[in-house]
């Protein structure tokens, strides 16, 4: 049994990296994988807040000379630190049962039924097996957790920030069960929690339950604030000896530099993240929305089930450990309430601590149904097949939602794109989540065409992203120089929070955006995406040089300096779209097809009705479903 004890969280641990391993995405993925995984290889700094400890652990484990791509081994790295996560939450669940259930009750303070509910479950624990396979049964159900699942797919900073959660949660309950903890104790507890906050700020929706359950450990004393002060000192150390990666590192005018933290100004606007604070409590209308969405989504995520054992748990470790149930409900409630005042799409991920906490108290639930079951069906086996299948139903439920094996379609979307322009091509848009982040990693760490210079529209709008143009295309914005200099200026009030002038910096951004196209046409083929089209020309704030216009060329715009054909790329791409499509692959597909079907009018505009065909049926060979619009069909008489 001690053998037992002493390995089979680990063994857990290996279970679970097995699956996670079956479900891990093969290249990137969505949003920021593209840029995460080549500010890992590169050494570089990531958008805000800059995730050093991700970063500095990431580029250690890709000098591991492993014969797989480097993206896979990035999405490796996020299996393993959410496989290691599972490990630990089995010891952090397992702590607050030894402390809830092996302590005494005096009679003379406890209702009866307190103390028969107590005695019962005991009994149940005491068992080594009967104890292990509910700790199992729960720590599977975080496992399981879509949300947490989908962090062990894909390189991304949560897979850490989920390891680094459950670490602070065990490090909290050492602490807390801990008869007399020791100075070290203190100073530990205090580096763990600023070992959290130099990967995730999301750290901070531990610090209120932390601070309850430190407080009812220690009490209020001149010796405790002593004790505080000292870790305060080895708090303070932690952080800065982790973010002073970036300040560091910024110095050195890495290729991938966001923010170029190398002052302290630029320091402090990017671990604050700035630039996202727009977000953040933005609206009581904004936070009820997001608050709807959660509770919508909530039973899904869990697969419903766990969220009953939820529910009984809360009622139950309220009955039977006060403290530690006050420190996972304050802790869960900050959690939410704080979240849902984050006023962005893809907000799941930030709900993985509420998550944690729930799973916490569904450990609880699964021994009162543990023994509910015992007491009510006399087969001895009972209990285990009816929690055991209802684990297998969380798995199956969450394995089709997260299975990202099969996913190559951002892979093949940013290749496309790539491949489709000639050497030393310029790519303007602002397709982050799609494209550009993606780019990111097989430029610099796969060095795939290089040769393109890819410009991201929306950060033409900082001040770093201009350092870093210099730094990996200065030829591109040779010509612009006393544009970028008079909108810099301008600009700079606003990224000081001073009062600027609105009118100047529009102005000063929409004149660099025309003139990156003026300057360079000549020289080199100047592409954009189609979203500039639909919303920023349509919209007047984006205007072609005089004399240009747009061809539609592949799944991009070419901007052409007159009126002559333009001879388009091959059609020998293939985009691997999934069966099931949530709204980013759906987007890829409707562009696919929509920049099909414009290029095919092109084409009939040039009489090239061929041509016009042989999209047609690239279009249902590749996008069965594409609705072909009706214009295209009567022109090319197609009739269904």
């Amino acid at each position: 049994m001690e053998y037992l004890k002493k390995y089979y969280s680990y063994v857990l641990g290996v279970f679970v990296f097995i699956i996670y391993l079956i479900t891990l995405a093969p290249s990137v993925m969505q949003i920021d994988t593209g840029e995460l995984a080549a500010v890992q290889a590169t050494l570089g700094i990531a958008h805000p807040t800059g995730y050093p400890l991700f970063t500095i652990i990431g580029w250690l484990f890709l000098k591991i000379p492993l014969p797989v791509t480097k993206i896979f081994q990035s999405n490796l790295l996020a299996a393993i630190f959410c496989a290691g996560a599972i490990v630990l939450f089995f010891k952090s669940l397992g702590i607050m049962f030894e402390h809830t259930f092996n302590t005494s009750v005096p009679a003379s303070r406890e209702k009866k039924r307190k103390e028969k509910t107590i005695s019962a479950v005991q009994a149940i624990l005491l068992s080594g097996f009967e104890k292990y396979f509910v700790l199992t049964a729960a720590t599977l159900f975080i496992a399981f957790n879509e949300t947490f699942w989908q962090q062990s797919t894909s390189v991304e900073v949560y897979s850490l920030q989920a390891l680094l959660f459950i670490l602070i949660l065990l490090t909290a309950l050492k602490f807390f069960t801990n008869p007399a903890p020791a100075l070290k104790d203190y100073l530990f507890l205090s580096a763990t929690v600023a070992l959290g906050f130099t990967n995730h700020m999301t750290t901070l929706l531990l610090i209120p339950g932390l601070i309850y359950l430190f407080f009812a450990k220690t009490g209020f004393s001149k010796e405790i604030f002593k004790k505080i002060f000292l870790m305060a000192l080895i708090f303070i150390g932690v952080i800065l000896l982790g973010y002073s990666y970036l300040i560091i590192r910024a110095s050195q005018n890495p290729e991938l530099n966001w923010g170029n933290p190398f002052n302290l100004e630029n320091f402090l606007r990017h671990v604050t993240g700035k630039q996202y604070q727009v977000w953040m409590f933005s609206s009581i209308e904004d936070a009820k929305k997001q608050l709807a969405d959660y509770l919508i989504n909530l039973p899904s995520v869990f697969a419903y089930l766990p969220l009953i054992f939820s529910a009984i748990g809360l009622v139950q470790l309220y009955k039977m450990n006060k403290k530690i149930f006050y420190f996972l409900l304050i802790t869960y409630l900050f959690s939410v309430l704080y979240v849902i005042n984050y006023s962005i799409h893809d907000i799941s991920s930030y709900f993985l601590l509420s998550n944690i906490i729930l799973v916490l108290f569904a450990g609880f639930g699964i021994t009162k149904v543990f023994l509910y079951i015992q007491n009510k069906i006399q087969a001895v086996y009972a209990k285990y097949l009816i929690i055991g299948v209802i684990v297998v139903l969380v798995f199956i439920l969450n394995f089709g939602k997260v299975n990202s094996s099969g996913i190559y379609i951002y892979n093949d979307y940013a290749r496309t794109i790539l491949n489709s322009v000639p050497e030393r091509s310029i790519i303007f848009s602002y397709q982050w989540d799609y494209f550009v982040a993606s780019s990111y990693y097989f430029q610099k760490v796969e060095n795939y065409r290089q040769d393109v210079a890819i410009i991201d529209k929306e950060l033409l709008r900082r001040s770093w992203y201009y350092n870093q143009m210099e730094k990996n295309m200065p030829d591109v914005i040779k010509g612009i120089k006393p544009e970028i200099n008079s909108f810099l200026e301008a600009l700079k009030p606003f990224e000081q929070s001073k009062e600027f002038n609105s009118a100047l910096l529009e102005t000063g951004y929409q004149a660099i955006m025309t003139k990156l196209i003026s300057e360079n046409i000549h020289s080199r083929d100047y592409f954009i995406g189609p979203e500039l089209l639909e919303n920023e020309m349509k919209n007047g704030q984006f205007k072609l040089p005089q004399g240009c216009l747009l061809v539609p060329y592949g799944l991009l715009f070419k901007v052409a300096a007159g009126k002559e054909y333009v001879e388009g790329p091959a059609l020998d791409f293939k985009i691997r779209f999934p069966k099931e499509r949530d709204d980013y692959s759906t987007f890829i597909y409707n562009q696919t097809g929509l920049m099909l079907t414009r290029r095919a009018m092109y084409e009939l505009d040039f009489d090239k009705t061929d041509k016009a065909k042989e999209i047609i049926t690239k279009i249902k060979n590749e996008l069965p479903g594409f609705i072909i619009p009706g214009r295209l069909r009567d022109r090319l008489r197609i009739t269904n």
